[in-house]
C-alpha cells in the first residue's frame, strides 16, 4: 500500500473505533449506528464519483467485472485509483488499455497451479 492509501486506512479505522466507543456509550447506539452507516454510503459515494469522473466508461466496466470475480482486488483497485486521483498524479481520465496494465500491475504474482500428469 502506498503511504496515503495507509493515512486513508488509518483515518478510516481510528473514526470507526470512535464510533464505537460512542455506540458503547450509553442509549444512544443505536443512533450512532445509524451515523456510522449514514457515514459509510456517504463515503461510498464520494468514491463512486471519483472513479466516474476520473475512469472511461470502459475502464469502468472492467473494474467492475474485475469485482464480480475478485472483490477484495476490485476494492483495493478502487482505492488506488482514488488515491491516485486525490493525489493528483492522475494527468487524464483512465482508459480500458490504462486499466488493464494498471490490473495487471496491482495483480498479486500467482504462480498458479503446477499440475503434473503421470
Amino acid at each position: 500500500m502506498s503511504g496515503n492509501e495507509e493515512d486513508i486506512e488509518e483515518l478510516r479505522q481510528k473514526k470507526m473505533e470512535q464510533l464505537q466507543e460512542q455506540a458503547q456509550g450509553g442509549g444512544q447506539g443505536q443512533v450512532d449506528e445509524e451515523e456510522m452507516q449514514r457515514q459509510q454510503e456517504q463515503a461510498e459515494a464520494q468514491k463512486q464519483a471519483v472513479l466516474r469522473q476520473n475512469l472511461t466508461d470502459g475502464a469502468r466496466k472492467r473494474l467492475n467485472t474485475v469485482k464480480m470475480s475478485k472483490p477484495e482486488f476490485g476494492e483495493q483497485v478502487e482505492q488506488q485509483v482514488v488515491a491516485l486521483a486525490q493525489s493528483g498524479r492522475l494527468g487524464d481520465r483512465i482508459d480500458e488499455e490504462q486499466m488493464k496494465s494498471l490490473l495487471k500491475e496491482l495483480q498479486p504474482d500467482d504462480d498458479g497451479y503446477n499440475i503434473r500428469r503421470r
